[in-house]
């Protein structure tokens, strides 16, 4: 059996006559940057989300950068989030010269562990980035409330979220500003790069717009140093016809979780645990094992392509070496990252394809 890790060409037929009639008419319009269809894609998100604010960017990583952008940080400042994550989290608060403190996760969700935030605030700590890693939010009101008692900001990475919720609250529509992904292979993902930005703040939200467009208040009169962090028109187009059939794909993402979890109740495997007030997008269907890359060959060996997500801590990569963290700073990190591997996941994932998978990963398939 051969089996498709994400599964984006199956999608793509299925959604293809909308999506090519909705390319064919940005095309014969030829208003490729900021065209009607991104205004809609906004709209169309809010009401997604029950944000006030919706604001649509260039990528994922620009709007991390957009968020940080607007609540001002700058060289020196510092700013929380998890060393379990992809880089762009920290990545983009050093583009700004300021400096990314980490703070352990908690085993179970792998998301920050707001036990440990308080203990890592000092004087200089001006915002808080938890990440809702493979599609499950953090304990965003412990966050939040952490966040209140010393007046810092709330950054929600949502990269890899966009759909899920914390206590019947879209995670898009928590913290200061809520930033999500829409790179191909996420939930909800477009033809290239994209990313979106939410808030209820109606001054962040004009901020931001300005940001994204150069720091341009009207055409040539800047009032920040902005950046180019447009949506195309393009991505917008393919995004609407995709947000149309997204709560469906959500359910059958879920569908997927929940059949794996079955079908691996028994194994070996520690699987993923979501807690009960929240819901995940399942971005990643992600199993810890020993021995993950005899398990990793065995399972290539037999049509079943896997990935790690993620293999090394941030506070170990050497572009954060002049951060002085040294390995076991952060011992439940490293120790996911030895032992994290995500299985294929789509909302396309067969009962039978979750049958051979399960049946490879316990040594029980011929």
């Amino acid at each position: 059996m051969k089996i498709d890790f994400a599964n984006l060409q199956h999608q793509h037929a299925l959604y293809q006559d909308e999506i090519e009639t909705a390319l064919t008419q940005v095309m014969r319009n030829c208003n490729f940057i900021m065209g009607e269809e991104v205004t809609e894609l906004e709209n169309a998100l809010k009401t997604f989300t029950g944000a006030k604010h919706a604001i649509s960017c260039s990528s994922g990583t620009d709007a991390l950068q957009l968020a940080l952008m607007a609540i001002n940080i700058a060289p020196g400042d510092e700013v929380i989030t998890t060393p379990f994550t992809f880089i762009a989290t920290a990545e983009m608060i050093a583009h700004l010269g300021a400096i990314p403190v980490f703070v352990d996760i908690d085993e179970a969700t792998y998301n920050i562990d707001p036990t440990k935030i308080e203990a890592r605030i000092t004087p200089k700590t001006k915002a808080i980035i938890p990440v809702s890693l493979y599609g499950q939010p953090s304990d965003l009101n412990e966050i939040q409330n952490i966040a209140d008692r010393h007046n810092l900001k709330v950054i929600v990475d949502g990269a890899q979220s966009f759909g899920s919720t914390y206590k019947g609250k879209s995670d898009s529509n928590l913290g200061d500003i809520s930033c999500t992904s829409f790179f191909p292979a996420k939930p909800l993902g477009c033809y290239g790069d994209g990313g979106a930005l939410f808030t209820n703040d109606d001054s962040l939200a004009e901020k931001i717009k300005s940001l994204r467009l150069h720091g341009q208040t009207e055409r040539y009169h800047h009032q920040y140093v902005g950046i180019g962090g447009r949506l195309d028109t393009i991505q917008a187009a393919v995004l609407l016809v995709k947000l149309r059939h997204y709560p469906k794909d959500l359910a059958l993402r879920q569908a997927v979780a929940e059949k794996y979890t079955q079908s691996l109740s028994k194994s070996n495997c520690l699987l993923p645990k979501v807690m009960d007030d929240r819901t995940s997008a399942w971005a990643q269907y992600s199993i810890r094992v020993q021995n993950r890359e005899t398990m990793q060959e065995h399972l290539k060996q037999q049509g079943v392509p896997t990935a790690i997500h993620y293999p090394m801590p941030l506070h170990l990569q050497e572009c954060f070496k002049y951060l002085s963290y040294s390995k076991g700073d952060f011992p439940i990190s490293e120790k996911i990252a030895k032992e994290i591997m995500s299985l294929p996941m789509n909302p396309y994932v067969t009962d039978e394809e979750i049958g051979y998978i399960s049946a490879v990963l316990t040594g029980t398939s011929r």
